[in-house]
């Protein structure tokens, strides 16, 4: 998906807010926005969002020398998505498809977007995932069903902390001995890093790769040749998030993409109203 009006900005409001995340200083968050202003002005809008955003967010990093502005709201995410692991993994076992129920309960997760809103609250997010279960899933289940029944090696590419902890229920029912879980190269927004998966517990369930970019999505021009590796001998792909939706929905089909519609632009891209969840197999 190309970057449209709305998506600049978006972009111009996410990197103040990272800004103000880390400092109290106006005058340098007043930079940031001009410089991130500077970047926009001069973009092809041909370009993928997420491209843009990678250059947003490392600027960003840059004029403020943090690293991961919201590594603080990412750990209490995690443990958020941690403390509700018990209740809904029972829900899980318990509904009359397992499989299709984490589904679910995965995209619901997708609410843990902080690029889509920064004032998200923790009692926000944990009454989406217990309504989850309840709402409906459009898009390709049953050739997702067909497909999980049929591969032999899973490629899962994560998207947010948080989010991350509750991936895992989808995980333990697709079988973790052959399911590897990608995560982002570098801090970008509130998207999962290494040091995420380690704090939910992940790495000791399944192996978890990063995929050597700092971009908010999947380019694959722009990850890692271990990265690589894995995508391509992957059977089935199951991508999560708006991000890896927008960069990855051109490819061949062979990937599921798990995601909750936060962007008005990207519903219609995928024609589904705002707010709805979305189980979609790549076209192409």
């Amino acid at each position: 998906m190309n970057i449209q009006l709305e998506c600049v900005s978006c972009l111009i409001s996410q990197s103040l807010r990272a800004a103000a995340a880390v400092t109290d200083d106006l005058s340098l968050q007043e930079q940031v926005v001009r410089e991130v202003l500077r970047l926009l002005a001069g973009i092809d809008f041909s370009t993928p969002q997420p491209v843009v955003a990678q250059f947003v967010y490392r600027r960003v990093r840059e004029l403020t020398g943090v690293e991961d502005p919201y590594r603080e709201a990412k750990h209490a995410f995690n443990r958020l998505g941690l403390a509700l692991l018990p209740e809904l993994r029972t829900r899980v076992a318990a509904s009359p498809d397992p499989l299709l129920a984490a589904a679910r309960l995965a995209a619901s997760a997708n609410i843990m977007d902080l690029g889509a809103r920064t004032d998200l609250t923790e009692a926000e997010a944990a009454a989406a995932l217990r309504e989850a279960f309840d709402a409906p899933l459009p898009g390709d289940d049953e050739a997702f069903v067909r497909r999980v029944a049929e591969a032999g090696r899973i490629l899962y590419l994560a998207d947010n902390a948080g989010e991350i902890a509750l991936d895992r229920l989808l995980i333990e029912v697709l079988g973790p001995s052959r399911v590897t879980v990608a995560v982002r190269g570098r801090a970008v927004i509130n998207d999962a890093l290494l040091e995420d998966a380690r704090e939910v517990g992940l790495t000791e369930l399944v192996t978890v790769i990063d995929n050597g970019s700092d971009a908010p999505g999947t380019i694959l021009s722009d990850c890692s040749p271990a990265f690589l590796e894995h995508y391509h001998a992957a059977d089935l792909i199951i991508a999560k998030g708006q991000g890896n939706y927008e960069s990855l929905s051109h490819e061949p089909a062979g990937i599921f993409f798990l995601f909750k519609v936060k962007c008005p632009v990207l519903g219609e891209h995928a024609g589904l109203p705002l707010g709805s969840l979305a189980l979609l197999a790549s076209r192409k």
